[in-house]
């Protein structure tokens, strides 16, 4: 695939990107990586670090088609560069205001055919931002440009004829999405899977938590799994509203704690009224995100663990999701736990349920559906 990666600044692409391009490297697959950033700044040795952006537009332009000129040049034909990686952005949301960040005359040069938008939770993207650039940008700003880059590339996608061939992605916590980015790069027939479970109100259940957990995992070692609890801006909601109920200004945050647990990476010291300010950004952007999570797979399979009493741990989240997917002609799998049956709206538009999740796995293998685990050290 020839793969068109964007992503808002303080995404921080180029490390994930690189670290792709060397997975593919051992892995005994070549990806040519290609940032334009990089390549405008060899082109621009006037420009101090960091403050490109506030070129005037006509420059920058003059700059990126530089720099797209030499990767067309240097990524054909494409039958010896078939895998390769452009490091770019749709838009900047910067001084000038907002601006598009490509075109399509170089797209088509380049035969660009796939197209992800690689995203990150808002706290974080927030930090690298404000480390990186002298800039004055909110939550919200981030929230929005955010909205932004993936209507964007989106819209890129459509116009050129691959709306089948566009996906958000995250990058996960410590960018343990480098496989998933691999192989939808590498390996795009692999199935592609929305692993589908409760989230928000299993927090605080340990023993829930370790069942979800192994369910995420067996789901990511044999799919492309595009799990919505990488970007889990709703626990950073709970916690500000948690601070503010007790009165507090700050609340720290641990990036990417799904389930409330410690990461390696340390707090953020975050102000709750901006946080706040955003509630609705959140909300709203999860509903969205989860069901293009959705459209973009070809397949959905949802955990439903037992809670206490025998209680179905069946989210209003996790129902809409399965109701999404199946009027959207998904294959609809699930793994219920509960000794209690499942409803008919379980049961009348699942394709298969399963008791186990190894259950499920075995079936999956016995379908053909991952013969090419093998070449990812499955």
């Amino acid at each position: 695939m020839r793969a068109v990666v964007t992503g808002q600044i303080g995404v921080d692409k180029k490390p994930f990107l690189e670290k792709v391009a060397d997975a593919a490297g051992q892995r005994g697959d070549k990806i040519g990586l290609f940032n334009v950033g990089n390549m405008m700044y060899k082109e621009a040795l006037d420009v101090r670090p960091g403050r490109i952006l506030d070129l005037p537009i006509s420059r920058l332009a003059s700059l990126r088609r530089a720099a797209f000129k030499d990767i067309i040049a240097n990524s054909a034909p494409v039958e010896e560069h078939p895998s390769i990686i452009v490091n770019t952005h749709a838009t900047f949301r910067w001084r000038h205001g907002l601006f598009s960040a490509f075109d399509f005359d170089q797209m088509n040069l380049l035969g660009a055919n796939m197209f992800i938008c690689l995203v990150d939770n808002v706290e974080t993207i927030h930090q690298r931002l404000h480390e990186e650039h002298d800039i004055d940008a909110t939550l919200k700003d981030c929230m929005v440009w955010r909205e932004e880059e993936i209507l964007a590339t989106e819209l890129l996608a459509n116009a050129m004829g691959a709306h089948d061939q566009f996906y958000i992605l995250s990058r996960g916590r410590h960018n343990d999405n480098v496989d998933t980015c691999l192989r939808l790069v590498t390996r795009p027939e692999m199935r592609k899977v929305y692993p589908s479970f409760p989230m928000s109100h299993v927090v605080g259940m340990p023993d829930i938590l370790a069942e979800i957990d192994h369910f995420r995992a067996q789901i990511a070692k044999y799919f492309i799994a595009f799990d919505p609890a990488d970007v889990d801006e709703k626990l950073l909601l709970d916690r500000a509203l948690d601070a503010a109920r007790d009165g507090n200004d700050w609340v720290e945050v641990e990036p990417h704690s799904f389930g409330g647990r410690k990461t390696e990476d340390g707090p953020l010291r975050m102000p709750v009224r901006e946080i706040l300010d955003i509630a609705g950004d959140i909300d709203g952007q999860i509903y969205m995100r989860d069901f293009k999570l959705v459209d973009q797979s070809d397949m959905i399979v949802s955990y439903i663990p037992e809670l206490e009493g025998g209680v179905p741990g069946l989210s209003s989240g996790v129902e809409r999701e399965l109701h999404h997917a199946f009027e959207h002609t998904k294959e609809v799998y699930v793994v219920w736990k509960p000794k209690k049956a499942p409803s008919p709206f379980i049961t009348e538009t699942a394709t298969k349920i399963f008791p186990t999740v190894d259950d499920a796995i075995e079936y999956f293998g016995k379908q053909g559906m991952f013969p090419q685990q093998d070449l990812f050290g499955n």
